[in-house]
C-alpha cells in the first residue's frame, strides 16, 4: 500500500511542517479504525494524551465561537456544501485577537488545571 503524505493535502499541515504532531482527546470518532489506519499511513506524529484528561485544548473555544457564528445565518445551510461554505466564511472571519486569547490563555489553563488535580476549571 502506497503511503500518503497529509501534508501535501491539508492546509493547515502545510502552513505548520511534517514535524507537527496531533493532539487529539481520544474520543472514540479520533480513535476508529479508518482513522487509525490514515493516521499511520500517513505518519502523522500523534500526541500521547491518556483518556479522561481535562480538556486544556483551546481549539474546543475555537470551534465553538464557529458554530455560533454559523448558526446566526438563516435559514440553515441548504446543503453541505453551503455549510462547508459558510464554516470556511466564518472561520476567516474570526478576529485575530480572539485567537491570540485562546493561545495566551494555555499557561492560566495549566495552572488551574493543576490547581484543581486534574479537574473543573473555568476553562
Amino acid at each position: 500500500m502506497r503511503s500518503c503524505n497529509p501534508w501535501s493535502f491539508q492546509p493547515s499541515g502545510q502552513a505548520i511542517g511534517p514535524r507537527a504532531i496531533l493532539q487529539d482527546d481520544n474520543a472514540p470518532p479520533h480513535r476508529s479504525a479508518a482513522v487509525n489506519t490514515f493516521i499511520q499511513l500517513a505518519r502523522v506524529n500523534r500526541m500521547l494524551w491518556p483518556a479522561n484528561s481535562p480538556d486544556l485544548n483551546p481549539i474546543e473555544h475555537m470551534w465553538d465561537e464557529l458554530c455560533r457564528r454559523v448558526q446566526q445565518h438563516h435559514p440553515p445551510p441548504a446543503n453541505l456544501g453551503q455549510l462547508l461554505q459558510w464554516l470556511q466564511q466564518e472561520w476567516n472571519g474570526v478576529p485575530r485577537a480572539f485567537i491570540y486569547n485562546l493561545i495566551h490563555s494555555m499557561h492560566q489553563r495549566c495552572v488551574e488545571c493543576l490547581a484543581h488535580n486534574g479537574g473543573h476549571t473555568r476553562y
